[in-house]
């Protein structure tokens, strides 16, 4: 879509509502004007003078061979960063008012941008309002549902909880393995399976050792204690049992665990988990792993390019229990191809009926480099916009009759529908890493391939990130950024 934009240069507000509300459009800054066989968008800002100085933002937009109009108007005051707030808010609400005028419908959740939703009403709260306050002010300021809404208010309710158990002296600690069995069609993560990059395992484990070492060190003379640990991927049960049990005694060696209340493994593909696997995450110290069947149909799974069937997810969850993990996860993803609303509901019937204590319902998003987003997926159409949005409400009201509860959700680009993806857990059973991961609780410090560290000062309200290479090859050749990069822990403590 064509973008004009006078008055203002709130090119990344325009996008991320043009985002939201046309996901199959990408934003063009033409110097010339539009065809009339063109969707485009003019925005225009003025400041008007009465008794105050009042901002108007108009957008008309041209969608559908028919043209639309948004207006939206407030007051401009405050500081230079409040009524810069102003703008970027009044350029979403006139472009979010023309665009629902020109689809007939609103986004699930309003003229909301971002993956973090659930920062909103938590800060309301936190600094006094009352839970049905926080839901007015998302229904109300960014049109957000009222179902959506109360989503949010629920994750904000596990947030500050989460944030009353935090110490201000400790971190999460986050480990990716970068290599999967095979490549599934909807990820853009590993470039290949396992089989096609084994030999770089080892120089892999090699260097992540190094890394480990690095950090533990920083995180010693930072006077820091780790509060959760999350090994995750990739799958990194792709390693053998020597090399799990090599990496967790590294971690354990070289970091200081004293203080770990959650300790997460994502076991993830069922053709990964063993008997011996198994109890080597249990004797390290794991009490959550994740047995991620994403399906529980096979026509879904081949459709989607796993090996394994829904009986060999069945089997690994039952030897997960069998060896004594506590705590499992279990993922499903709505919106994947072959998939419909039926099938996904006896997919979520099925899990429900293994009883996992947390489930996390996801939203298929077309990543960039995956098989499904560049057109090498050949095979099954995807489900609709309006088939998706069946797959969640069902999830919803079952999940919530089963006694689960949402605690975290965050949203991402190129979501089917513009919808989220939210974590249930059995009360009790939260994932502290994910709720301080999502809402930036804390730091993350992030070792291996794909890892971002977050180094958060929450006080200060900074937020530094350092991001390590993704792939193995290149994390091999970047190990000494990587190592480097823990140093700036030191400084960013420091600091203030």
């Amino acid at each position: 879509m064509k973008l004009y934009l006078t008055g203002h240069d709130c090119k990344y507000a325009a996008e991320q509502m043009l985002l939201t509300l046309f996901p199959g459009e990408r934003p063009e800054y033409p110097d010339t004007p539009p065809r009339p066989e063109d969707p485009s968008a003019q925005i225009c800002a003025q400041r008007e003078y009465g008794s105050g100085e009042l901002l108007r933002v108009e957008t008309r937009l041209h969608w559908g061979g028919r043209d639309w109009t948004g207006t939206w108007t407030g007051p401009l005051a405050g500081t230079a960063e409040e009524r810069e707030w102003t703008l970027r808010h009044g350029v979403r609400l006139s472009f979010y008012q023309a665009g629902v005028q020109a689809l007939g419908k609103d986004p699930p959740w309003g003229a909301l941008t971002g993956v973090r939703p659930v920062k909103l009403p938590t800060r309301d709260m936190k600094r006094g309002l009352t839970r049905t306050e926080a839901g007015q002010r998302l229904e109300q300021i960014y049109r957000v549902s009222h179902r959506r809404a109360e989503l949010a208010l629920d994750c904000a309710q596990a947030s500050l909880a989460a944030q009353a158990a935090l110490n201000e002296h400790e971190v999460s600690l986050y480990v990716g393995i970068p290599f999967c069995p095979t490549r599934c069609a909807y990820c853009s993560f590993v470039s290949a399976g396992v089989g096609r990059t084994l030999k770089l395992v080892e120089p892999f484990l090699e260097a992540l050792e190094r890394e480990i070492a690095a950090a533990g060190r920083a995180l010693a003379q930072a006077g820091r204690q780790v509060r959760t640990v999350y090994i995750g991927g990739g799958t990194p049960t792709t390693l053998s049992a020597p090399q799990l049990d090599r990496l967790m005694g590294t971690l354990a060696e070289h970091i200081d665990l004293s203080a770990c209340t959650e300790y997460t493994v994502e076991a993830g593909r069922p053709d990964t988990i063993t008997a011996e696997k198994l109890d080597v995450l249990r004797r390290r110290g794991a009490g959550r792993v994740s047995v991620n069947p994403q399906s529980m149909d096979d026509r879904v799974l081949s459709a989607m390019g796993r090996a394994h069937r829904a009986e060999d997810i069945v089997n690994a969850y039952a030897l997960v229990r069998e060896r004594g993990i506590p705590c499992v996860n279990m993922d499903l993803i709505a919106g994947l191809p072959a998939d419909s609303p039926a099938g996904f509901q006896s997919s979520l019937e099925q899990v429900l009926t293994l009883g996992p204590e947390n489930i996390t319902v996801h939203t298929l998003a077309l990543k960039k480099g995956s098989q499904l987003m560049n057109g090498t997926q050949e095979g099954p159409a995807l489900p609709s916009g309006e088939a998706v949005a069946g797959m969640l409400d069902y999830a919803w009201d079952a999940l919530a009759a089963a006694g689960q509860r949402p605690y975290y959700l965050y949203r991402q680009k190129y979501m089917s529908g513009s919808f989220e993806n939210v974590g249930w857990t059995r009360p009790g059973f939260e994932g502290i890493y994910n709720i301080c991961m999502m809402e930036e609780l804390h730091t993350i410090v992030s070792l291996g391939g794909g890892g971002v560290t977050k180094l958060v000062d929450a006080r200060r309200g900074r937020i530094q990130r350092l991001t390590n290479a993704k792939y193995p090859q290149e994390y091999l050749r970047d190990i000494d950024k990587a190592l480097a990069d823990k140093e700036k822990l030191l400084s960013f403590y420091s600091q203030g």
